[in-house]
């Protein structure tokens, strides 16, 4: 692939552009990086609206049919369901089972399991279980 680089007088010049084929999960890192990666989901907690940066999210959950968000310390309530945040949530998310989203450049490390499963340490030192179905994929994607 040919990058170039083009500098321009002003801020509000700059611009990226990216050409190819198909939309893979590298363009849409590239694209994640380029915009910062300052998007921003709608949560609840405490009966409260509040906006968290996509960045900040370490795995969503679904339980009873209500999808929980879990951030470093905290737990946030979405009305979005689990398919809808992973059309938005960018490359870097990564269904692990079919209750669970993880954010890939939160996990720490991860271990298998006998029955054919994995095991995903977060970096807040939160363990979570990768699904056997969904195991090629995450190994595929942290290149292990």
């Amino acid at each position: 692939m040919r990058v170039r680089f083009e500098q321009v007088d002003s801020p509000e010049k700059e611009e990226a552009l990216i050409r190819a084929q198909i939309k893979s999960d590298d363009i849409k890192a590239a694209i994640e990086i380029l915009e910062g990666n300052q998007r921003k989901i709608p949560l609840i907690k405490d009966g409260n609206n509040v906006f968290i940066d996509v960045s900040a999210l370490y795995y969503i959950e679904s339980v009873d049919k209500k999808s929980f968000v879990y951030t470093k310390q905290n737990c946030y309530e979405t009305r979005l369901r689990l398919y809808e945040l992973e059309e938005t949530l960018g490359a870097y998310f990564l269904r692990v089972s079919k209750s669970m989203i993880v954010n890939l450049r939160k996990i720490k490390g991860v271990k298998s399991d006998i029955s054919g499963r994995m095991e995903a340490t977060l970096l807040n030192d939160e363990k979570i279980v990768i699904s056997r179905s969904y195991v090629k994929e995450i190994k595929r994607r942290l290149d292990i």
